[in-house]
């Protein structure tokens, strides 16, 4: 087993005013040769928007963009005909492929929104460009890792152009659960949303992750009530 341990504090940070984001990877104007990804896993950035502010239209292509609400509301618009609303509970897919242009803005005039914005290099390119968007209460158990997205259609949670499956947990204080890769050399990276973990004799603290490899198990072990973004992720 091979671990990177990435600090909540050692990550990028940018505070726009409208926008106060930490990135876990070089991003924008962020820059670091020791983090420029983890295998397929290219960007996660933190976000948190100003009421009423936001992303406006711009576009991406040929990646894999998940957004997931930690708290408040987004409203989503692009040019492939969808808009919405996405809160906490939800979580939203794109497939940019051969290019789409969105915008994002906290739906709130008077509350920020909170979210995860992760991207994931596709294993194909120039697709169709597709928006999914996907509510997990149904998926969610207590103590257990629940998946959320896969590369299957058909399976739980919505999906992505890529062999990888993302879970969140929501654990109580001193439970154990454990994560058995699904597809050969993937790896792992575990992402501390709230509280405290533990995995192989390292302890994690709120927005700390780390990286594995070379594993084809992990258990993690929760040391105050936490919860946790796990990818598995293609390394090549």
């Amino acid at each position: 087993m091979t671990k990177n341990i990435y600090k909540a504090s050692d990550r990028g940070h940018t505070d726009h005013g409208w926008l106060n984001t930490w990135h876990s990877f070089s991003f924008a104007g962020y820059y670091d040769p020791d983090k420029t990804s983890f295998g397929k896993l290219r960007v996660l950035n933190d976000d948190t928007v100003a009421p009423g502010k936001g992303f406006g239209m711009h576009p991406h292509d040929n990646m894999e963009i998940i957004t997931i609400p930690l708290s408040g509301a987004l409203e989503h618009k692009d040019n492939i005909g969808n808009s919405g609303v996405i809160k906490a509970g939800e979580i939203q897919v794109m497939s940019a492929g051969s290019g789409i242009y969105h915008s994002e803005f906290n739906h709130s005039k008077e509350e920020e929104v909170s979210l995860l914005q992760i991207w994931v290099i596709p294993d194909r390119r120039d697709v169709e460009p597709r928006y999914d968007q996907i509510a997990y209460d149904k998926l969610k158990t207590l103590n257990n890792l629940y998946q959320v997205i896969s590369p299957e259609k058909s399976d739980e949670g919505s999906w992505i152009y890529q062999k990888s499956w993302f879970s969140l947990g929501e654990m109580e204080k001193e439970k154990t659960i454990s994560y058995s890769i699904k597809k050969k050399d993937n790896g792992i990276y575990l992402f501390v949303i709230e509280g405290r973990v533990e995995t192989g004799n390292v302890i994690l603290e709120k927005r700390d992750a780390i990286g594995i490899t070379k594993t084809e198990e992990i258990e993690i072990r929760s040391l105050d009530e936490s919860k946790i973004l796990l990818i598995e992720v293609p390394m090549t």
